[in-house]
């Protein structure tokens, strides 16, 4: 009904100084279907209802043809936006689950006065649409005109034609097949001009390009477009984007509650966990888990968590009558070029959780350039997902299926080859990253592509780890002695810069391993593998034991530098039994050939290690003769890659005495100096420990509100680099 028709009824009757009831005796049309009129609620009343009222009003001929006119035009408008059964929203999901804060994006959008685009994006599986049929139930009120709904079959082999789904809508919207424009430009032009007239919502599921869309949009108006697409549609103007995730675990085990109804409250709740877990928070995935569960009453929640854990049958399980995840993926997959086909397989033999595009490139054997347009499909549909920082990674079942396609269509010879290319490029890289910490280098040799400097380097290691470590673990377990040796023998110093790695005891076991197959320099790598037995939690035990070892094979072949080496270890080891007095023996005696050496690095190490087994024996001044001695020697002797690492740590030490001989305020000037120069190495337990020392110190003197600060930014840094222990200790004083 005509907004008009609406306002110059009520205009006549006001006129007519007339109310509802009054003019509903004397025109025999009942109150309800005035007040109807009256408010655009009825959709265009019958020629003689509107001239019995324009009776009872007793208007003039020309108001009264007016009136008739606008109930006549009114009835044609009503005609075209009657209901035609065509375009049906599908029903809702009764047990639907979550995704409230973007429901609440969306309606935020879609409800708005001028027209609104929405488009949701996402890989397969993620519930795309049940969220926009959600949505656009919520939202039916809001659209008195019309909510339509139409699959565009982006992922078929044959997509609808926008010219199709102009027809499609076009009928929704009332138009006769005598009334349809021949092509598309004039289908999409009517489209246009029925929607601005019109407050509409239209649900375009599936779009597979914006080529296939953009005739579908409105062009202005109130009418509204939901749309959704495994492809981004970058292309497209003037939307509002939702790119959809996995849900949360919380929201996902809730989801498959719901869908399990009465028995989810029966299941054992871990279990329901485990397998939102391996869903990896896809609603589809979710949806099957729970359809197997309720069509089999025999069967526990744990039974097909056992199932599901096996990765290699895990797709093959995640399926339930014609709903199969597989498929869902393999849709995609089917759009992709040749070549991204290949590369996409092909990434399922990166063995880190991310990779970039230069380990694309290696293991899918393409040009850089060619692997860039690759990643950028796979990304478009959903396959891959991207950072900012420039690094991709799988959804943990989407890495299955490029498993399950790769073993499907590249043969084990293909597959192994295209393992050892990546592994001998990854270590490569890893050796040639590693020497640039190398206090000895003189000048960096010709470096690797995004390795130019120390921070390059640094950054890769560290972001790479996981793939240049399984790169690690293959070729020892193929026997490239050498190789590994080389590389484990390169991450000796930049070890000492990231600590807390969970993973230098196996790289330095393996270089272990190979340095005895080669005959050569084993006793090194019994050291750093020593070392890296007090990170915690430290395992004393296996220090001395290694340590041991190297001292005895080292005296063996009186080897002095590695004998001297052995010293040190074992009364690292010692000291970490609590075997003080021991531990003040080795130490020394390392110090001893290591100055006779006038290997003033090493010396200053034992320096460091003796002041601390003397300050643990409460012999503090003696410790802190050590600790300052130290001092000298790294602001004088010592190469400065290696005396920026000592400093720090030689200050604090010196500090720990200072407080310990009741010299606060000396010590809480070298604590500061001390932390100067850590800011600017990367996060270490050292760091956490000097701040939390000089907190210590200041609540000692007094100065509770910077104790507290210093607790704080200590329970911080403990929290990055994993410490949870000491965190909550420094956590815990911050708050006294």
């Amino acid at each position: 009904m005509s907004a008009d028709f609406a306002e110059l009824l009520r205009g006549h009757r006001r006129a007519a100084r007339l109310t509802l009831e009054q003019l509903a005796e004397l025109s025999g049309v009942s109150a309800r279907t005035l007040s109807d009129m009256e408010r655009g609620r009825s959709k265009g009343p019958q020629h003689r209802t509107v001239t019995a009222v324009a009776d009872a009003l007793a208007l003039t001929e020309a108001d009264r043809r007016q009136l008739i006119e606008h109930a006549r035009d009114g009835r044609l408008r009503d005609h075209w936006s009657r209901p035609s059964g065509l375009c049906e929203l599908p029903r809702p999901v009764n047990d639907f689950t979550g995704r409230a804060a973007e429901l609440a994006w969306t309606n935020d959008f879609v409800q708005s006065d001028d027209t609104s685009v929405v488009l949701i994006t996402g890989s397969a599986g993620l519930g795309k649409t049940t969220l926009a049929v959600r949505a656009a139930h919520a939202l039916r009120p809001s659209f008195p005109d019309g909510v339509f709904f139409v699959d565009l079959f982006g992922m078929s082999p044959q997509p609808l034609t926008a010219n199709d789904a102009l027809t499609q809508l076009l009928a929704a919207l009332g138009t006769t097949d005598r009334q349809l424009p021949p092509d598309t430009p004039a289908r999409a032009s009517l489209y246009r001009s029925l929607l601005r007239q019109r407050r509409v919502l239209v649900v375009l599921d599936n779009a597979a390009s914006e080529e296939q869309i953009r005739p579908l949009l409105p062009g202005g108006g109130h009418s509204s477009v939901l749309a959704t697409s495994r492809r981004l549609l970058a292309g497209v103007e003037d939307v509002h984007r939702l790119s959809l995730g996995p849900l949360p675990l919380a929201e996902a085990a809730r989801l498959l509650t719901g869908i399990l109804g009465p028995r989810g409250s029966l299941e054992d709740e871990r279990a329901l966990t485990e397998l939102a877990q391996l869903c990896g928070g896809l609603p589809l995935a979710l949806r099957i888990v729970g359809s197997r569960l309720v069509s089999r009453p025999g069967w526990q929640a744990s039974q097909l968590v056992a199932r599901l854990t096996d990765e290699e049958r895990r797709l093959d399980q995640l399926r339930a009558g014609d709903l199969k995840i597989a498929n869902a993926f393999a849709m995609s997959y089917d759009q992709l070029t040749a070549t991204t086909q290949r590369v996409f397989r092909r990434l399922a033999l990166v063995t880190g959780r991310d990779f970039d595009a230069a380990l694309a490139a290696v293991v899918g054997g393409t040009p850089i350039e060619d692997t860039w347009d690759a990643l950028d499909e796979l990304v478009d549909l959903g396959l891959l997902q991207d950072s900012t920082s420039g690094r991709y990674r799988f959804h943990d079942l989407v890495r299955l299926f490029a498993r399950e396609r790769l073993h499907t269509q590249d043969d084990m010879a293909e597959r192994e080859a295209i393992t050892d290319r990546t592994a001998s490029w990854l270590l490569h890289r890893a050796t040639a990253a590693g020497r640039w910490f190398d206090p000895g280098r003189d000048s960096p040799e010709p470096s690797e592509p995004g390795l130019s400097s120390a921070e390059e380097a640094d950054r890769w290691l560290r972001v790479d780890s996981d793939n240049w470590l399984g790169a690690l673990r293959h070729t020892a377990g193929k026997g490239r002695h050498g190789v590994v040796f080389d590389c484990a023998e390169a991450m000796r110093w930049f070890a000492s810069r990231w600590m807390h790695w969970p993973h230098w005891q196996e790289v330095f076991t393996l270089g272990a391993t190979a340095a005895t197959a080669l005959g050569d320099q084993l006793a090194a790598q019994l050291t750093y593998l020593s070392w890296f037995h007090q990170v915690p939690p430290p395992t004393p035990e296996a220090m001395l034991e290694h340590a041991t070892t190297m001292l005895d094979d080292s005296t063996g072949r009186g080897a002095t530098t590695q004998i001297s080496w052995g010293h040190l270890f074992v009364g690292r080891a010692l000291l970490q039994l609590g075997r003080l007095d021991e531990a003040v023996v080795s130490v020394s005696r390392a110090a001893e050939m290591f100055k006779a050496d006038n290997d003033i690095e090493a010396y200053c190490q034992s320096l460091g290690m003796a002041g601390e087994c003397l300050r643990r024996l409460g012999r503090h001044p003696e410790a802190l003769d050590h600790y300052l001695q130290m001092c000298d020697l790294a602001w004088s002797e010592m190469k400065p890659s290696i005396a920026m690492l000592t400093r720090p740590n030689a200050l604090a030490g010196a500090g720990l005495c200072l407080g310990l001989l009741g010299r606060g305020d000396d010590a809480v000037a070298r604590f500061t100096e001390a932390l100067s120069l850590f800011e600017q190495l990367p996060p270490s337990a050292s760091h956490g420990r000097c701040l939390e020392a000089l907190a210590t110190v200041l609540a000692q003197e007094g100065r509770i509100e910077e104790s507290r600060q210093s607790y704080a930014r200590a329970a911080e840094l403990f929290e990055e680099i994993g410490e949870a222990e000491a965190s909550s200790r420094c956590r815990d004083q911050a708050s006294d």
